[in-house]
């Protein structure tokens, strides 16, 4: 008998696998980046195939069996709105991209979680300064971004309040600067 574990999870995107299925990329709380299979999601009687949409933030039933993870259940926590998923898939295509397994990493999963409220909640007009900062952080948590090099305290915590995406917009062009020489350096 497979041991079930239950965890927070993102949907960082999906494709679809036989004739029914979808296989997941998670960027999970309890083991980090994972790609997880979920028989019969595409079917009309599934229960999970609304809460396993991509960028969604869930709650997720995971069975690790021989073939690798296997979504048996979920819940959604939070849907991203529409005029913000362009924001959040370039921020998780750069997750996926970086990031190689299943290493957690509290910091980052905070930091996609706090990025997903803040795109829910901010409007339109602060989506760049959202979307610089949670890259910014993706890259510090991976060690491509020094906290010290860019002489700021936003990386101390994943928040994302005003007083936070004021101090982005004041140091963009450190910011951009930084983000754009690490891309560069990680052939990205």
């Amino acid at each position: 008998m497979y041991q079930k574990y239950q965890t927070e999870a993102i949907v960082l995107r999906s494709y679809e696998r036989g004739e029914a299925d979808r296989v997941y990329a998670l960027y999970t709380k309890e083991f980090g980046f994972v790609w997880a299979r979920c028989s019969a999601v595409r079917r009309e009687s599934s229960r999970m195939r609304y809460a396993l949409q991509n960028y969604a933030l869930v709650n997720v039933s995971l069975v690790r069996g021989t073939g690798g993870w296997r979504a048996v259940g979920a819940t959604a926590l939070a849907h991203i709105t529409s005029d913000a998923v362009v924001t959040f898939a370039r921020v998780g295509k750069l997750v996926e991209r970086l990031v190689g397994g299943e290493e957690v990493s509290p910091y980052l999963f905070a930091t996609l979680a706090d990025t997903h409220a803040a795109l829910r909640r901010e409007e339109r007009v602060l989506h760049g300064a959202i979307e610089l900062l949670a890259v910014a952080r993706v890259l510090y948590t991976l060690g491509y971004v020094s906290a010290e090099a860019l002489g700021t305290a936003l990386f101390t915590h994943t928040a994302f309040t005003h007083a936070e995406l004021q101090e982005a917009e004041s140091a963009r062009q450190k910011l951009l600067s930084s983000v754009n020489h690490a891309l560069s350096q990680a052939h990205l």
